[in-house]
């Protein structure tokens, strides 16, 4: 007999405020956990599985094992810039947001598919990695580094094009992975990109050398996605 797939409901959030898509991320969240609580092991009815797309205005988050120092200008310039500072309650360090970069945040409930942070982490970069094979652009793992980078054997060509970092609560994930698709590079140049001072960042249309059609990008992660997790994906909402 055939195993029924778990359902994903994709939403497409646009352009929204880092604070503003962390408390919605909280909020689904909670509503899985208690869902979870109820009663151990007998829902009163099954946990949602979401994976939310969206863009931020430009802003800096800091990782909680992440360091201050890799900041490398003061609050005073952040503000004439009108960039933001968030720190945040996800794994890893600092990076950055931005108009022309997905941000993929899948609140999923890892009990409905494994129990394994490691193996979700080399899923979601699969996902991108299949993603990138789409624009004929070969992604791969940094041995020790999560993410996905592009000629990360070569010391002098390594350059990472999709960040990632996570919280898990009782199985349930929030935070996720940034994808430079269209991504204002020169930002970058204000920060030690993720702690790791000796590699570069990339985004798709400098690889490409032109501008890419971020909803298709998206089209296609959805689609990987649910090919990954062995999901069916909803239409984006």
């Amino acid at each position: 007999m055939e195993q029924v797939k778990q359902q994903i409901v994709v939403k497409d959030l646009g352009l929204i405020d880092y604070q503003a898509a962390w408390d919605y991320q909280e909020q689904l969240l909670k509503e899985n956990v208690q869902l979870k609580s109820r009663v151990a092991g007998q829902l009163s009815k099954p946990t949602t599985n979401y994976l939310l797309f969206c863009e931020h205005p430009p802003v800096y988050t800091l990782g909680k094992s992440g360091h201050l120092e890799n900041l490398l200008i003061s609050r005073e310039e952040l503000e004439e810039q009108g960039i933001g500072f968030v720190p945040t309650n996800r794994g890893g360090d600092i990076t950055f947001h931005g108009p022309g970069q997905i941000v993929g945040y899948p609140i999923i409930d890892l009990e409905n598919f494994f129990t394994d942070i490691g193996k979700y982490l080399r899923f979601l970069e699969e996902v991108i990695i299949r993603t990138l094979a789409e624009y004929g652009v070969a992604g791969d793992r940094s041995k020790g580094e999560t993410g996905v980078w592009i000629a990360p054997h070569d010391p002098q060509q390594a350059r990472k094009i999709c960040a990632m970092g996570v919280r898990c609560s009782r199985w349930v994930t929030m935070h996720g992975f940034a994808l430079n698709v269209n991504t204002m590079m020169a930002y970058f140049n204000n920060i030690v990109a993720c702690g790791i001072a000796d590699k570069k960042v990339a985004s798709l249309d400098q690889e490409l050398g032109r501008k890419v059609d971020i909803e298709e990008v998206k089209a296609h992660l959805a689609r990987h996605f649910g090919e990954v997790f062995e999901a069916e994906m909803s239409d984006v909402v």
